[in-house]
């Protein structure tokens, strides 16, 4: 396996900045990375930023070994031109594994309204697709969404992202943590605007149910919603920490009696918060505010780990916060549900035998 990546620059630029190519070894894994114009403040800079990779990949194609299989993962949605090339130049498999539903994601964010860069990136996903050995996405609903746009079922295929963490010991239960002092719920990951934290947050920091049970919502992560989320931040019950470190991740993950996953969006649905699979992983029991005919709603229902609440409704969210912690028994029911479908469908060794398989049907077998 080879990997070629940019500079580390998310969710902020903490790495600073490269402007040559460099490489490094991770795991015994050999590690191109590729330099960029960091910037996700305003469209342009994201335009920016996707093509300076792009650009950068780019150049870099000559001076890559010829492998049995590419393996494009996206985003960065301009560099699956990049991936194209290379596999039609090379003769060689192509499979991208979807992350984010593009350019639909843009559209729906306000990236990309329309005109030339709208209708190249409707070219490059056709391109893409057409090329494509085999598609891996990571949500039911990206496989109807590819299935409308006539990409052929046989190329199609549905790998659940795996938990990335592992608890470093045990967590206690969440009925423990829900009566010992203040209850903590936890919402981890990206700020950004699909996440539609700043109403939710309003709503929790103002509600009287939440200060009579005494609860803290702890936000770490930060994105380009950041500081609007901080704004609406209306009493103590809320703490933003932003970045944090691996270790103070793991003393918030098993100080946590619940998780909280936020999304907010209109039109096509076009990513999956994988901070799921994690919140399982640790047992935690999960609130839901979401659009409640989303994948994730449906993960939520389908595995019985957790509640669902409309992320339209702002004030149903610190209700179920609180109606939750209030019940003890349903605590420890929807933390079980949720650890066992996570040891069954999220675990690192089963998406790998997946995967696996992709990779080698689309070797052996390319369509």
């Amino acid at each position: 396996m080879e990997v070629v990546a940019a500079h580390p620059h998310y969710p902020e630029p903490h790495w600073g900045s490269r402007w040559r190519p460099y490489h490094e070894l991770r795991d015994g894994i050999p590690v191109l990375r590729l330099p960029l114009w960091i910037g996700r403040e305003t469209t342009a800079a994201r335009i920016r930023q996707e093509l300076s990779f792009t650009v950068a990949l780019t150049g870099a194609l000559p001076f890559l070994r010829r492998p049995d299989v590419v393996l494009a993962a996206s985003p960065s949605f301009p560099a699956l031109f990049s991936a194209v090339a290379f596999a039609r130049m090379r003769r060689i498999p192509l499979v991208p594994w979807l992350h984010d539903v593009l350019p639909e994601g843009a559209i729906v964010t306000g990236h990309v309204e329309g005109g030339p860069v709208l209708r190249a990136s409707r070219w490059l996903e056709r391109t893409a697709y057409r090329t494509a050995s085999r598609i891996v996405v990571l949500s039911a609903p990206f496989l109807a969404n590819l299935r409308e746009k006539g990409v052929p079922e046989q190329k199609l295929s549905l790998i659940y992202d795996p938990a990335t963490r592992q608890p470093a010991k045990p967590p206690e239960l969440p009925s423990a943590k829900a009566v010992a002092g203040r209850a903590r719920a936890i919402c981890m990951g990206n700020i950004g605007h699909t996440q539609g934290l700043p109403p939710l947050v309003r709503a929790f920091s103002r509600s009287d149910a939440v200060r009579e049970r005494d609860v803290r919502l702890v936000i770490v992560g930060t994105g380009v919603a950041a500081e609007e989320t901080r704004a609406n931040i209306a009493s103590d019950a809320v703490e933003l920490l932003g970045v944090v470190s691996d270790d103070e991740l793991e003393r918030e993950l098993q100080a946590a009696a619940l998780a909280v996953v936020t999304q907010q969006y209109e039109g096509t649905e076009f990513n999956l918060p994988s901070k799921l699979m994690n919140y399982m992983r640790y047992g935690l029991p999960i609130i839901a505010a979401v659009n409640p005919a989303s994948e994730a709603a449906r993960l939520v229902r389908e595995s019985d780990c957790g509640w669902v609440v409309d992320s339209s409704d702002p004030d149903s969210f610190p209700r179920a916060i609180v109606d939750a912690l209030s019940d003890p028994g349903e605590l420890e029911g929807r933390a079980r549900a949720g650890l066992a479908f996570a040891q069954a469908n999220f675990s690192q060794e089963t998406f790998a035998e997946r995967f696996e398989a992709v990779l080698r049907e689309a070797v052996e077998r390319p369509l």
